[in-house]
C-alpha cells in the first residue's frame, strides 16, 4: 500500500496557489512534459530478475588487478569480522540512548575507543564520525573554538578531497585557509614556509604519510612550530601505518583524525566508512560526537555509560560542539573486530608487509629505468614518473587488466607524467611482477 502523505484536495489547493490545474501542467511548465522511458523493459517475476542478475554477473569482469589507493585501500578483512558485525542486536543497533538498555552496544564502543587510543597514543578517542574527511572538518572547527582564531594552517600534501571537504566545513564563517607547499625534491612539507605562517595560527593540518605516501620525518619539528605560536597541531595518519611509523600522540598532536575504512572494512564504492577523532587530554569536552565510559553498579558490576555527548540530540543546540546525528558504531565495531585480531604484533606485521611490498615495487620500477619522483621515505604509496602523459600509461595499463595506480594531474597539474601507485600486504609478488612489466615499458 503506498503512502499517500497528501489528500486529492490538499494537493488541488497547492497546484491553485501556484497557478496550475493539474501535476502535468506543473511539470509542463517546468519543461519536464512527457513521459520519460526509462528503458527497464516488462515487468519480471522475482526468479526471472534473479536469473538476469546472474547472467549480467557473469559478464562483469572480476580479475582486474589495482594498484590504486588514495585513501581507501584493500587489505585483508578476516571472516570473522562480518560474522559479528551481522548479529542482530549489532547490526540493527542505533545511537543508545538508554544506556542501560544497549550495554553489548556501549561495550563495543568503549573497546574500539580503548584501542584507538592506543594505536594513536592520544588520551581520548570520540565515537564517532561519518568519515575521514569529515573527522577532519570537525578538528578544525575544534581547533577555532578553542583557539579563538580562524587561521588555519593546511598542508598542500593532503589529500585534495579532504581538503575540499575542509573548505566547505569552514566556509561561512570567515575562516582563512593558509596552504603550506611541499619540498618538490623531498616531497615533505615546507618547515621555513609553517614558521613564515605560524603567528595567530589555529591549527597546522599535516597527513603523515602524505598524499603522496612521503613520511613527515620532520613531524615533531612541525607540532613544536605551531605549538610555540598557541596554535593546535592536527595530524591526520592511515591507521594501518601507525603499527610502523611514530604515533601522533608520541611527538605532540593535539588532534589525531582519520580513515578507518582500513580497519576491516571493504571498499564498498565509497562506504560507509569510519571517521576517527582523538585528542589530548584537556580537549575532551569539546570533541564532537559521544564518548562511552566503564563503571560499576551499586553491587560492584561493570556497567558502560555515555559519558559525554556533546551533540545537538543529547543538549541545548547552542551549547552543541556537533549536530552529527549517524551512528557510525557499526563500522567501528568492525574496527575493534580488527584491530583485537591482529593485537599489538599484527598491526606492527601488517604495516612492515606494506612497507616491504612497496619498496620491493619501487626498486624494480627504477631498475626498469622509472623514476620514483620524490627522495623521502614513503610507507606503501609513491609517485612514479613518466616520459609520457600519465592518462595515457594508465589506459594502457587498463587495457591489460591492470589498474596502474590513479593519475593526479587534476589537483596537482605539475604531476602530469606521474602516477600515484599503492601496494599492500593483498598483493604478491607476482602481482607486482605483472605491474613492473606492463610500466617497465616506459621506462629509459
Amino acid at each position: 500500500m503506498s503512502y499517500l502523505p497528501l489528500t486529492d484536495g490538499e494537493r488541488e489547493e497547492m497546484l491553485a496557489s501556484m497557478g496550475y490545474s493539474s501535476i502535468d501542467e506543473l511539470f509542463s511548465a517546468a519543461g519536464l512534459s512527457g513521459k520519460v522511458e526509462l528503458g527497464l523493459g516488462e515487468a519480471k517475476s522475482e526468479a526471472e530478475v534473479t536469473s538476469y542478475m546472474e547472467e549480467l554477473a557473469e559478464e562483469v569482469q572480476t580479475d582486474v588487478l589495482s594498484f590504486v589507493g588514495a585513501g581507501a585501500y584493500r587489505h585483508f578483512i578476516p571472516s570473522v569480522i562480518a560474522h559479528i558485525t551481522s548479529r542482530g542486536e549489532f547490526y540493527t543497533a542505533y545511537t543508545p540512548y538508554q544506556a542501560e538498555l544497549s550495554q553489548g552496544t556501549l561495550q563495543s564502543i568503549y573497546e574500539y575507543q580503548s584501542m584507538i587510543c592506543q594505536l594513536s597514543a592520544m588520551a581520548v578517542t570520540n565515537a564517532s564520525m561519518y568519515d575521514g574527511a569529515s573527522a577532519l572538518g570537525e578538528a578544525a572547527l575544534l581547533a577555532m573554538r578553542t583557539t579563538h582564531r580562524n587561521r588555519l594552517l593546511v598542508s598542500a600534501s593532503l589529500h585534495p578531497r579532504w581538503r575540499e571537504v575542509l573548505a566547505t566545513y569552514v566556509s561561512g564563517i570567515e575562516a582563512q585557509l593558509v596552504e603550506i607547499p611541499f619540498d618538490e625534491k623531498k616531497g615533505t612539507m615546507d618547515i621555513s614556509a609553517v614558521e613564515r605562517e605560524a603567528e595567530e595560527g589555529a591549527a597546522l593540518i599535516i597527513q603523515n604519510p602524505n598524499f603522496f605516501g612521503v613520511i613527515e620525518e620532520e613531524a615533531p619539528k612541525l607540532g613544536e612550530i605551531i605549538q610555540l605560536a598557541k596554535g593546535q597541531f592536527i595530524v591526520c595518519a592511515d591507521p594501518i601505518s601507525l603499527g610502523i611509523i611514530e604515533a601522533p600522540g608520541n611527538y605532540g598532536a593535539d588532534i589525531y583524525v582519520a580513515e578507518g575504512q582500513g580497519l576491516g572494512s571493504p571498499l564498498s564504492y565509497g562506504g560507509p566508512y569510519l571517521g576517527i577523532m582523538a585528542a589530548r587530554k584537556g580537549l575532551e569536552r569539546s570533541l564532537p560526537g559521544r564518548i562511552v565510559g566503564r563503571t560499576s553498579d551499586a553491587e560492584g558490576k561493570v556497567g558502560y555509560v555515555l559519558t559525554l555527548q556533546t551533540r545537538e540530540q543529547h543538549i541545548r543546540r547552542q551549547k552543541a560542539t556537533s549536530n552529527i546525528c549517524t551512528n557510525q558504531a557499526l563500522v567501528a565495531l568492525a574496527a575493534a573486530v580488527f584491530l583485537s585480531l591482529l593485537g599489538k604484533n599484527g598491526i606492527h606485521e601488517l604495516a612492515t608487509q606494506n612497507l616491504a611490498k612497496a619498496e620491493y615495487a619501487k626498486r624494480e620500477l627504477v631498475k626498469r629505468g622509472l623514476k620514483v619522483v620524490f627522495s623521502g621515505a614513503t610507507f606503501n604509496e609513491f609517485l612514479v614518473e613518466f616520459s609520457v602523459s600519465a592518462r595515457e600509461v594508465y589506459k594502457s595499463c587498463i587495457e591489460e587488466g591492470v589498474v596502474p595506480g590513479i593519475y593526479i594531474d587534476q589537483w596537482y597539474p605539475q604531476f602530469e607524467k606521474n602516477l600515484l601507485i599503492c601496494v599492500t600486504e593483498r598483493h604478491s609478488k607476482a602481482e607486482i611482477d605483472r605491474l613492473v612489466e606492463l610500466l617497465g615499458r616506459w621506462g629509459g
